[in-house]
């Protein structure tokens, strides 16, 4: 299985790294001339006629006979269509095409990305065309570039397509890619659709990794489906262990999320039993159910447990805390709660899970301190200093609603 993680948002960034390497291979520095050759000269006086198919014609024929002009018509090629230079891009493309100069897997993926960058879908899908029936080795390798390309932004119908024509031509569809796959419908479609898309993935044998399996749940989550993503998890397989802790805390913040605490008491003691080790996500899972029903002995205990087993809170857990108390008026005996904090005078920190974070939002002591941090971004913060300005800041507040 591939090991490699997914992301829609982090894939292009990768992308645009992968066309940078491309100019810096065929072309010395943006910064210095296109190198200059016979062939530069036609391309240069082709910009100033309107006849585009005499010109491609005799690039043509310039481009058989000299090798080093490939790597030229190559390079400016690459350089127009990372500047949105369409059509130029695609008159080189052609002339490239038409010669007898083969063009390498890098430069195609480079001149798809660079395509995809600026939206231009319905020309990778043309360049699939073009080069579906040369049956080069490296097809297999752009036909999987191509649904990332269209997963990405979101043209789930040409991802498709791709990904059909690419299984009716034989080549195999490893577990990046189908991976991928499920991840930009579990973004980008309905819940229909991505259960599809993951009920194909099943039947091909390929496991779903840690990026499919977050990005199916988020998408249950943001539609409030949290007893399918419940079932979704249970389907996963709740006993892998190469993904974490990562289906076990889905799991708990689908109950935590409903606020279901007596299922997210048992989802937990089975978590434990089954050999797996709690981490700083659980316990803020489960922190933040207690503190939001103010249930303050079960928060205490969760304190204690965590402690036990030397896990470290951070801005999550101490806000979990601190907006308990606050919320019931009792700042002066935060004191006590903060005697099992072994951090207070560290440098606040946010270790758990983001999709904790988004399910079920930031507390008013985790959004203050952020405001506080960035007000003052240069300043010794600590957990101990943090909560101080928030007690005065909510002490503050309240004087002027009664003074009005």
């Amino acid at each position: 299985m591939g090991t490699l993680q997914l992301s829609p948002d982090s894939l292009l960034p990768c992308l645009h790294n992968s066309v940078n390497q491309t100019h810096s291979t065929l072309v010395a520095s943006s910064n210095h001339p296109i190198p200059t050759s016979p062939l530069t000269s036609i391309i240069n006086q082709s910009n100033q006629v309107h006849n585009f198919s005499n010109q491609t014609n005799l690039l043509s024929t310039k481009l058989s006979s000299q090798k080093n002009d490939s790597t030229n018509l190559a390079a400016i090629m690459l350089s127009h269509a990372e500047k949105g230079n369409i059509e130029e891009a695609q008159i080189l493309w052609d002339v490239i095409l038409n010669s007898s100069f083969i063009p390498s897997g890098h430069l195609v993926s480079s001149l798809m990305i660079a395509y995809a960058k600026s939206g231009n879908f319905d020309l990778i899908s043309e360049i699939l065309s073009q080069i579906k029936n040369r049956r080069f080795r490296w097809l297999p390798k752009i036909y999987s570039l191509a649904i990332k390309c269209f997963g990405i932004g979101g043209k789930l119908d040409y991802m498709e397509h791709t990904l059909n024509e690419m299984v009716s031509m034989g080549f195999q569809v490893n577990s990046i890619t189908g991976n991928a796959y499920v991840v930009y419908y579990s973004k980008f479609g309905s819940l229909t659709e991505m259960e599809a898309a993951y009920k194909r993935l099943k039947n091909s044998q390929i496991l779903l990794e840690e990026e499919g399996i977050r990005a199916i749940s988020l998408a249950y989550m943001k539609q409030n489906k949290f007893y399918m993503l419940g079932e979704f998890l249970k389907e996963v397989g709740l006993g892998r262990r190469n993904v974490g802790n990562l289906i076990w805390n889905m799991l708990l913040l689908s109950y935590a999320a409903k606020f279901k605490m007596k299922s997210l008491q048992r989802e937990f003691l089975a978590m434990v039993k089954a050999g797996f080790k709690p981490d700083i996500t659980t316990f803020n899972i489960r922190a933040l159910a207690f503190s939001k029903m103010n249930l303050f002995w079960d928060l205490h205990l969760s304190l204690d447990h965590m402690k036990h087993e030397n896990i470290v809170p951070d801005i999550i857990t101490y806000g979990c805390v601190v907006d308990a108390y606050m919320d019931k008026k009792m700042s002066r005996n935060l004191d006590f709660a903060l005697e099992k904090m072994i951090n207070l005078d560290e440098f606040p920190l946010i270790e758990t899970d983001s999709l904790v974070i988004e399910v079920m939002g930031k507390g008013e002591f985790h959004s203050n301190s952020e405001a506080f941090m960035e007000f003052s971004k240069h300043g010794s913060w600590s957990y101990r200093k943090l909560i101080g300005l928030h007690v005065k800041k909510q002490y503050r507040s309240n004087q002027i609603f009664w003074n009005y």
